[in-house]
């Protein structure tokens, strides 16, 4: 093999940028996008993305599910690099999308080096990872990790059939799963949608894992009664009770979490709603998150505890239930963080760091069935799923560049016979 010699090729930033505000466009409102999973806008964009892989020389196909799979024509093994297009109802312009652009980028760029071009670099845009009709039904579907009576079954989150919603949009609903056999491993470049690489000067972040979270529905049933004449002391106030027991949820975790934990109330609702009726049934939805499962496991436990207070002290009942199946911490490959953190060290030296993930992302759902890596780029202010999400320009080319530097390193350290020997 003739020995050529070695470089990492540039990326070509306008042309990575150019695509991001072309994509922008599908659902843009005002500073924000709105391209939900599966809306006239996401399908669109499907179909110019599909486009935009195969002029890059991709073999893209559009499946039943509403995934865009870009395929190498080289053999494997390959890397797949990618992420999601659909957005929150009203989002960021960048979340998701910079790394499906930016890993066709990475994919153009390389296919037309000379020797770089044998890499096998695959290209996906997973659909619904926001979870508007069924969260993570790209990536898990892809990754065969959701069969095709799971699907069938489904149902979106208003309770309509996911099947009908799919063929409304005009796919078939059938699931095509990836040849997990082709891949040595999944790269997913994203914004980190947080405050850490921004507060601190940083440029880039490689992930350090991804976490778990735990959903849990809290249901208090009390009386109903006159707010008026009804004695405080004779009550059985719903409200009251689980505003108590969130009280004591807060200082439970606070003391249980680890440095890392997060957890939120995000929803809670009284019945019937009047400000002249004691409720007779309030609900929360609780979240935690955390990288350890053991951590987590102790954080649900304490709980029940908490309720069999409640229940005594306010006269009422509670209820705890979990709200769907818990999502597992991703782990993530220390051999492609690796070459990450080459990269990174190579085009950013002392402005990156390593950091965990506080949101889930398609790589987790990988994870679990190959090695799975992130790169993060700063969100300024830490601002995400909203119109003021945003990240410089400078810092969306270098986070594109460095996940190129990532792939070479890893066909030069994987794919010696393909490649000339490294430097």
């Amino acid at each position: 093999m003739t020995q050529l010699p070695f470089s990492y090729p540039a990326i070509d930033g306008e042309r990575l940028l150019a695509d991001l505000h072309t994509l922008r466009g599908f659902g843009a409102v005002g500073h924000g996008v709105v391209r939900p999973s599966l809306s006239p806008e996401d399908i669109a964009s499907r179909h110019w993305l599909r486009q935009r892989m195969a002029d890059a020389g991709l073999d893209a196909t559009l499946d039943g599910v509403g995934n865009v799979i870009g395929r190498s024509p080289q053999p494997g093994p390959a890397l797949l690099l990618g992420s999601h297009t659909d957005t929150q109802p009203l989002g960021g312009w960048l979340d998701g999308v910079y790394g499906v652009i930016a890993a066709l980028e990475v994919a153009r760029t390389l296919r037309h080096d000379p020797v770089l071009g044998a890499i096998a670099l695959d290209v996906a845009s997973f659909i619904d990872e926001e979870g508007t009709h069924y969260s993570f039904l790209g990536s898990l579907s892809a990754s065969g990790q959701l069969d095709q009576q799971t699907l069938d079954a489904a149902r979106c989150r208003d309770g309509t059939s996911l099947p009908e919603r799919l063929h409304a949009a005009g796919l078939d609903g059938r699931i095509a799963p990836l040849d997990l056999r082709r891949y040595a491993g999944f790269i997913e470049l994203h914004i980190e949608q947080g405050p850490v690489l921004d507060d601190g000067g940083k440029r880039l972040g490689v992930v350090s894992g991804i976490v778990g979270a735990r959903n849990i529905d809290i249901v208090v049933s009390g009386e109903a009664n006159h707010a008026g004449t009804t004695p405080m002391a004779r009550r059985h106030d719903a409200g009251r009770a689980l505003i108590a027991l969130a009280s004591a949820i807060e200082d439970t975790f606070s003391r249980t979490a680890g440095p890392e934990t997060v957890w939120n109330i995000g929803r809670m609702s009284f019945q019937p709603g009047a400000a002249a009726i004691v409720p007779e049934r309030a609900e929360l939805r609780l979240q935690f998150r955390d990288l350890d499962s053991r951590r987590l496991d102790r954080l649900e436990a304490a709980l029940q505890p908490l309720a069999a207070d409640i229940r005594t002290r306010w006269q009422v009942g509670v209820d705890i239930a979990r709200a769907g199946q818990p999502t597992l911490p991703a782990h993530l490959s220390p051999v492609l963080q690796a070459h990450l953190v080459r990269a990174t060290e190579r085009r950013a030296s002392g402005a990156w760091i390593t950091l965990p993930s506080g949101a889930m992302h398609d790589a987790g759902i990988f994870a679990q069935v190959m090695p799975a890596a992130m790169l993060f780029v700063p969100s300024l202010g830490g601002r995400s799923h909203c119109p003021e999400e945003d990240t410089r320009p400078d810092d969306l080319v270098l986070g594109a560049q460095a996940l190129a530097d990532a792939v070479v390193d890893w066909a030069r350290f994987t794919l010696p016979d393909r490649l000339p020997a490294r430097k």
